[in-house]
């Protein structure tokens, strides 16, 4: 890393304002999954045993720019208190007096949450003026926040432009590491999973790996934008036509290029609809009948690719390969997700539904790093820089 680390800091006696992403499901009060949260328990642990007085400040879900309690962070501050076994405060704001007055009082070792960023507008406006009142909370910041690591806002970006100093936590430098590595010193073969519904979602990544990878594997509906490229049947599933010159160059590029190459599915389960389950039946990926569209990878394709997996000593999966929230189309996802776990090589997971996919399969466990950032980790396999990295102290 060229930039600081919270091991980089002498935090004794300092406060510390800690960007933590813990945007997660909430439900009657209570933290369903609580897998971010965790994620960033030992950075805390080793501030507060150091004698850092931490100020923790988080976004939770899409508030429209005001107080909403749906998005209280209150019943994270009750979590988290379980899981360091020691009273989080949790303030009721996150600027002004409340949030001054707390921090001044915290002592070494205090842990205090405040209030959801997003119930200002400025947070994600970046506005200078709230940048400069979070950051009187506290003259040190530390990072681990991987998840927004890739926006520019006032609490991820504008803060550390009035601080003394801004360093990573221990999860932001997981995070670079096990993507970097894969990115710039990758143990081969190489195998790349991109899945979802769209390639306009993830050209820049397709791109960045092209010449990367040794293989790349593809599935989820961009399949068919591929598979309609090059003049197959499809029937009505979802494609992007105008994407479909995209498709038949990324093609061209791996096979001209020789240093990666693109398997598409085979075979594919198709349907007249998602919400036709029953009538899920097992057709060749590129004859899909009129009528009818492909929902998840075939059983042919689950050996092929699997295979595949099992040579890797590097891989790295970014989007499922079917409706896996279906039954009837999720053998793919769960499938490949098994396969991933069995495998010998360091594999790492994306954020969001590739995360949701390892979860359902039960092999959470057996995955070497599973991303807390979808959209982050997309950016930076698309070899873009990340603001919120970019913004902190470089040593």
């Amino acid at each position: 890393m060229s930039k600081l680390a919270i091991t980089d800091l002498d935090l004794k006696g300092k406060r510390v304002f800690m960007r933590v992403d813990f945007n997660v499901p909430v439900k009657d009060g209570k933290v369903g999954d609580d897998l971010r949260i965790r994620a960033s328990v030992p950075t805390i642990q080793y501030a507060m045993d150091r004698g850092a007085v931490l100020i923790l400040a988080s976004h939770l879900g899409r508030p429209k720019g005001g107080v909403e309690l749906k998005y209280s962070l209150a019943p994270v501050a009750a979590r988290l208190t379980e899981l360091l076994g020691k009273e989080v405060k949790f303030i009721p704001d996150c600027v002004g007096s409340a949030a001054e007055n707390a921090a001044a009082a915290a002592r070494s070792g205090d842990v205090v949450l405040l209030e959801n960023l997003r119930f200002y507008r400025e947070e994600e406006d970046n506005d200078p003026g709230f940048a400069q009142k979070l950051a009187r909370l506290a003259p040190l910041y530390v990072n681990d926040a991987f998840g927004t690591a890739h926006r520019a806002h006032a609490s991820t970006e504008g803060i550390t432009h009035c601080v003394e100093r801004a360093a990573a936590g221990f999860l932001m430098e997981k995070e670079l590491r096990y993507l970097g590595d894969a990115l710039e010193k990758p143990q081969r073969p190489f195998v790349a999973i991109m899945g979802g519904v769209k390639i306009s979602d993830k050209i820049e990544v397709i791109e960045n790996l092209l010449g990367k990878v040794d293989t790349l594997l593809i599935g989820g509906a961009m399949m068919f934008t591929f598979l309609k490229s090059q003049g197959k049947e499809i029937g009505k599933s979802h494609y992007e036509p105008d994407r479909l010159d995209l498709a038949r160059d990324l093609m061209a590029r791996a096979m001209n290029e020789g240093a990666s190459k693109i398997l598409l599915p085979k075979d594919a389960i198709a349907s007249t609809g998602i919400e036709d389950e029953a009538s899920a039946h097992l057709v060749q990926a590129g004859r899909i009948p009129d009528g009818e569209m492909g929902l998840d990878i075939g059983a042919e394709t689950l050996a092929w690719y699997s295979a595949t997996i099992r040579t890797a000593k590097t891989i790295v999966w970014n989007g499922p390969m079917g409706v896996f929230e279906k039954d009837a189309f999720a053998a793919g996802t769960l499938g490949i997700a098994r396969a991933v776990a069995g495998s010998k090589a360091i594999s790492i997971v994306g954020g969001g539904d590739s995360a949701a996919a390892v979860a359902k399969a039960g092999v959470v466990d057996q995955i070497t790093h599973i991303s807390t950032g979808g959209g982050a980790s997309l950016e930076f396999l698309a070899g873009r820089i990340l603001p919120g990295v970019a913004a902190l102290t470089d040593k």
